[in-house]
């Protein structure tokens, strides 16, 4: 396989800080989802990552994962929203 990714360059992009709560709510969804996905599996909360016991340290709510994981998770939401703004579109909230 010649797998070769390229993802939307939108470096240029800057979020504007009105967009902070927007980029925190998505990236607790983005945890939320990816738990729910894993659990869905079988899988479970462990002090340690074991996939042959299907335990992960991380299926805790959002706010209880270490700051490195969250930044995990909002670096994925800006990166959505830098690809929604770059495409022209705008977020407004209603």
């Amino acid at each position: 396989m010649n797998y070769d990714p390229r993802p939307l360059d939108a470096s240029s992009i800057k979020i504007e800080p009105s967009l902070n709560a927007l980029v925190e709510a998505l990236a607790e969804n983005v945890h939320d989802t990816w738990a729910r996905g894993r659990m869905d599996q079988g899988w479970t909360y462990g002090p340690a990552r074991d996939d042959a016991a299907k335990k992960h340290p991380c299926l805790v709510p959002y706010a209880e994962l270490p700051e490195s994981e969250r930044d995990y998770d909002r670096n994925t939401a800006k990166a959505t929203i830098k690809m929604i703004l770059r495409s022209g579109y705008r977020i407004v909230k209603a």
